[in-house]
């Protein structure tokens, strides 16, 4: 994997025009479904921000195309699930992911909206969701409110550790060090973020097993 993130950044450094439309592929692959797993996208896409940091990539293009193929993939998963139905699990194709599809379907479950909009930024189930959530047939509209919002969301967490670490505040003079605490510390966020959500939106759910359990 290393080598494809070598050889993107590679062709976006000698051909920075095409810098967007090469991002908005590579984010386009890692929303669909299982071919996400497999493609090196968050950490060029860090390795991009750096780029940008340091004045060598225009970052309006990158940030555009990024976002559209983003939601062009989880769009693509979702009308593949939806079209399919439940027989999308036990596609060829699809058969050796069978937990990858459990921990989706359970996730979508328990959170329904959230885990739409918080499965970009979670690896076990971001290329999955999107999937189920076609194949119960979440209603489009909510489902694209979910989907625009994570990648509007999903983008600017990958770019902007690189983008700081790049150099664009040096004019602060932070050490080295500190620009690579605070671009681990800006991964994390969105994580964090996702966690604290999940938590504040299971705690009705798990009032309200505790009530019935006490009324049983």
């Amino acid at each position: 994997m290393s080598d494809l993130s070598d050889l993107i950044l590679d062709m976006i450094t000698r051909y920075g025009w095409w810098s967007g439309p090469i991002i908005g592929v590579l984010a386009f692959f890692e929303s669909l479904v299982v071919i996400g797993l497999f493609v090196p996208a968050i950490a060029t896409m860090i390795a991009v921000g750096g780029l940008i940091g340091a004045g060598l990539v225009d970052p309006a293009p990158v940030f555009a195309c990024a976002v559209f193929g983003a939601i062009l993939g989880d769009w693509v998963s979702y009308t593949l699930g939806r079209s399919v139905g439940p027989a999308i699990y036990r596609h060829r194709w699809l058969r050796g992911h069978r937990l990858a599809f459990a921990r989706a379907r359970l996730f979508f479950r328990r959170y329904g909206f959230i885990s739409v909009l918080l499965g970009r930024f979670l690896g076990p189930v971001r290329s999955t969701v999107p999937v189920v959530a076609g194949v119960v047939k979440m209603p489009h509209g909510p489902f694209q409110i979910a989907n625009i919002l994570s990648a509007l969301l999903w983008v600017p967490a990958l770019l902007l550790p690189g983008y700081l670490a790049g150099g664009r505040l040096t004019h602060f003079d932070f050490e080295a060090e500190h620009f690579a605490m605070m671009a681990l510390g800006l991964c994390l966020v969105p994580l964090l973020l996702g966690w604290l959500a999940i938590r504040f939106f299971n705690k009705p759910r798990q009032r309200h097993r505790t009530m019935s359990a006490q009324r049983g």
